[in-house]
């Protein structure tokens, strides 16, 4: 078996968009290219929709997608990302915040902080403090959450396609008030523990890259690779939604969209006649770098004729 791989990893929340797919895909071809083996993670700590996994899935074997190793989901995980908080937490680097949603965006912004970045209004509260906050959330029935103390610091990441990514970490939250462990805690275990040293994602997420990759250097765990692709968005420029037209997978291939062609298309390939043409054509260094603005065809017949191509 392959020592290195790739992955994708979507949440089984519902149907995946045709842009979702493509980032899939993208996922792949870059594993296959690189010699890596290919992973799928279900990532199911929030939102799911049942059976929504089972039939991400079976999209992707449809399209002649090819998984290496067994399937992964992180609610089997927890107590894996619990041993990383109290690791963690053994170096003084956890501690508990009280703030509400409403809190941190009406509180004072840090020194050079984004806004709606955690300003750490609880980072250095005394031990009186926080037994008194605690009690106020008892008394509300909420618990708090647990931060990771990061001293707003700066962690640049190397991108495949976007070049160096700083930015600023504030205090991210490993787990929530709700129990629920958090996303860029658990990434970073999982892709540890599956091997994959190269994360293609779409670029909405460009930003997590410097958060995860200090958590790897805290967690003496090795950084992946990163390439952050290009998004499919709709024609006001936003990210594509059910109200748009056909978007899904299935919704497509019941109109006849040709769905390969169009993907090769878009990235600047020419179309795709299938997953193999993709395989031996596919090359990062081609593939284009700006999003794709995707006009989809009604949902009903006739309509409208089904777009050939993206742009």
């Amino acid at each position: 078996m392959l020592e290195s791989a790739g992955r994708f990893a979507p949440s089984p929340s519902g149907d995946l968009h045709i842009g979702n797919v493509r980032t899939g895909v993208l996922a792949f071809l870059w594993a296959r290219q690189s010699g890596r083996a290919f992973r799928w993670r279900i990532e199911d700590l929030d939102r799911v929709r049942e059976g929504a996994a089972q039939q991400q899935l079976d999209e992707f074997r449809l399209l002649g997608i090819t998984i290496d190793g067994p399937i992964v989901r992180q609610t089997d995980r927890v107590e894996h990302y619990a041993a990383a908080c109290r690791r963690l937490e053994e170096r003084g680097l956890v501690y508990e915040c009280y703030c509400s949603r409403k809190d941190i965006q009406s509180a004072p912004s840090a020194p050079h902080a984004p806004p709606g970045a955690y300003p750490g209004t609880c980072r250095d509260l005394t031990d009186r403090e926080r037994t008194a906050e605690r009690a106020r959330l008892e008394r509300a029935g909420r618990s708090p959450a647990l931060r990771l103390r990061t001293e707003n610091s700066q962690r640049p990441v190397e991108d495949a396609l976007l070049g160096t990514i700083t930015a600023h970490i504030d205090d991210v939250v490993l787990r929530r008030g709700d129990g629920v462990w958090a996303y860029n805690l658990a990434v970073v275990i999982d892709d540890a523990d599956m091997r994959v040293d190269q994360v293609v994602r779409g670029d909405d997420l460009a930003s997590s890259a410097p958060r995860q990759a200090l958590l790897c250097d805290l967690l003496d765990l090795p950084v992946p690779q990163y390439a952050h692709v290009p998004l499919v968005l709709n024609r006001q420029g936003a990210r594509l939604a059910k109200r748009d037209g056909a978007v899904t997978l299935g919704q497509l291939t019941e109109l006849g969209f040709d769905v390969w062609g169009w993907m090769g298309e878009s990235l600047g390939f020419g179309p795709w006649r299938g997953v193999h043409d993709a395989i031996d054509s596919f090359d990062p260094a081609r593939l284009r770098r700006e999003a794709t603005v995707f006009d989809p065809p009604p949902l009903s017949r006739g309509a409208a004729e089904a777009p050939k191509t993206g742009r």
